[in-house]
C-alpha cells in the first residue's frame, strides 16, 4: 500500500536580505490567501492553501551570496494556480510589487493548457506560479513534455 502523500506541508526559503525579502513575501504570500503565522527576527511563516511558506536569513557569513539556480538544492518554487486569470492577476501584482518578472503569462508545453508566470524573489529565487486545467499529465495519454518552451 502506497504512503498518500497530502499536498506540500512547507517550504522554507533561506535569503540573503531577510528584511528585504520579508518585505516581498509579505506583500505576495497573503495575496495567495496565505496568512502570516509568524514574524520574527529569524523566520517568517505563512500558511494557507494546503502548504506554507516561510523565509530565514543566511548564515552572517554568506549574507553577500545570491541564490544560484543551477546550484544543487531548489531549482524553483512552483505553486499551483486555481484559473489563469489567477496567474494573470498574480503577474499584475508582481509588477505592481517592483518583481523581476523572468517570464510573462505563457502557455508551456509541461501539459494541455499549462499556462504560467515565472520571477524571482529579491535573491534571485526563482517563484513560478501555474495553472493547468483538469487531470494535466495524469490524463491518459498525455506525456509529460518539458524540452520545448522550458524557462530555466
Amino acid at each position: 500500500m502506497p504512503i498518500e502523500i497530502n499536498g506540500m506541508a512547507h517550504v522554507i526559503l533561506t535569503v540573503s536580505r531577510f528584511e528585504v525579502a520579508r518585505e516581498f513575501y509579505r506583500r505576495l504570500l497573503p495575496e495567495f490567501g496565505m496568512k502570516v503565522v509568524y514574524d520574527g527576527d529569524k523566520l517568517f511563516y505563512c500558511v494557507g492553501a494546503q502548504t506554507a511558506i516561510g523565509i530565514e536569513p543566511c548564515e552572517p557569513t554568506l549574507a553577500g551570496e545570491r541564490f544560484v539556480q543551477q546550484r544543487v538544492g531548489l531549482h524553483r518554487l512552483c505553486l499551483r494556480a486555481r484559473s489563469r486569470e489567477d496567474v494573470d492577476r498574480l503577474h499584475d501584482l508582481l509588477r505592481q510589487i517592483g518583481a523581476t518578472i523572468i517570464q510573462d503569462p505563457q502557455e508551456g508545453t509541461w501539459a494541455p493548457g499549462y499556462y504560467s508566470v515565472l520571477c524571482e524573489d529579491p535573491d534571485g529565487i526563482r517563484l513560478e506560479a501555474n495553472f493547468v486545467p483538469g487531470a494535466g499529465v495524469l490524463q491518459p495519454g498525455v506525456k509529460l513534455n518539458p524540452s520545448e518552451g522550458y524557462a530555466t
